[in-house]
């Protein structure tokens, strides 16, 4: 992601954190963490949403979608975790995925993870294609239909 698609996405982040502040709720509820792929990397761990201040992402050269989806499900999983085990009750988590292109690496078994997660209700999952994003391969990744991003649409 590079360009016009990694600066609507810049801009969508900023817009993020701004309807989360101007949310009370959401204040006290939400979570955020971003991971960014090209290569996998966590940008930001978890912060409750008056402590996230989006990154400025940059992109890269490869898109491994599969490794980053298992990145953010393990994350989740471990964050449940933690949850659990100091008796804190906690909402269904939502994950979004944010693409201007196709997968570079081996993305079906994250796909089927994708799936399990959702059948099982352990999380949500939306894809959200930005720029000319392959929306029929986001199809494949999620159970929901695949949102397409424009500037006037990013959160």
């Amino acid at each position: 992601m590079a360009g016009a698609p990694i600066s609507e996405l810049n801009a969508g982040l900023v817009t993020f954190k701004d309807e989360l502040a101007a949310d009370s709720l959401a204040m006290k509820r939400v979570e955020v963490a971003v991971i960014t792929f090209g290569p996998v990397k966590v940008e930001s761990g978890f912060h409750t949403a008056p402590n996230f201040f989006p990154p400025h992402l940059q992109g890269g050269g490869d898109t491994p979608i599969g490794a980053a989806i298992k990145q953010g499900l393990n994350m989740i999983k471990q964050r449940k975790e933690e949850y659990r085990a100091n008796g804190i009750a906690y909402y269904r988590p939502w994950i979004f995925l944010f693409t201007d292109g196709a997968p570079t690496d081996e993305w079906q078994s994250a796909a089927a993870l994708v799936r399990e997660g959702e059948t099982n209700r352990s999380f949500a999952f939306f894809a959200v294609g930005v720029q000319d994003a392959n929306m029929n391969f986001l199809k494949q990744i999620a159970v929901r239909e695949p949102l397409k991003a424009s500037r006037s649409q990013v959160p």
